[in-house]
């Protein structure tokens, strides 16, 4: 279920009130990346547009529309209206879910790459990189400890992990980071607040 806090319903009340068009509600989509990580967007749908093939949440003042697809990927979903000193805006999160049972012979192959060449090279730095799930061609890693939010993060990932993988495993055609840098309660890196 879908929820929304009441900074955000405000703000969307507000803006249904300001549209120069009438409109029929808040439309939210939602695409997996991988296990930790949802891709959202938003939009407010006209009046006239058919949403018989959506699934309808009603809210005061306001209805949330969100497709089939994107059905199972909006579970848990919290819907926020943020303001901070870089801008304000909505902010859609969803909890994480488990890395997925996966396995195989290429999984084995990508996990005996990182027990024995790469998770022992970044422990000297603090770090670890985990498998987060394999999909077709991909890998999806996600870096912690002392690698979460590293400045050098990306260039070990590039030239270091990418090229191992990639070598070890020749199917794997891209790797990706799906580390938030910034989140935790003490990342190696912290953005800038201004």
């Amino acid at each position: 279920m879908v929820t929304v806090t009441e900074a955000a319903k405000v703000k969307i009340n507000e803006l249904v009130s300001a549209s120069e068009t009438k409109v029929k509600g808040l439309r939210l989509s939602a695409v997996s990346v991988s296990p930790l990580k949802t891709d959202f967007k938003m939009s407010f749908l006209a009046d006239d547009l058919d949403t018989s093939d959506y699934t309808v949440m009603e809210f005061d003042g306001f209805n949330v529309y969100i497709d089939a697809e994107s059905l199972p990927n909006t579970e848990d979903a919290n819907v926020d209206y943020v303001d901070g000193l870089m801008g304000s805006g909505f902010k859609v999160e969803r909890p994480g879910k488990a890395p997925p049972n996966i396995s195989g012979p290429v999984v084995d192959k990508i996990r005996q790459v990182l027990e024995e060449q790469i998770n022992p090279s970044v422990a000297s730095h603090g770090g670890h990189v985990a498998l987060i799930d394999v999909k077709d061609n991909a890998v999806y890693l996600q870096l912690e400890g002392g690698c979460q939010g590293c400045g050098m993060a990306d260039v070990t990932l590039k030239q270091g992990i990418e090229v191992m993988i990639k070598k070890a495993v020749p199917e794997i055609e891209h790797i990706y980071d799906v580390t938030d840098h910034a989140d935790g309660s003490n990342p190696y890196y912290q953005q800038s607040k201004g």
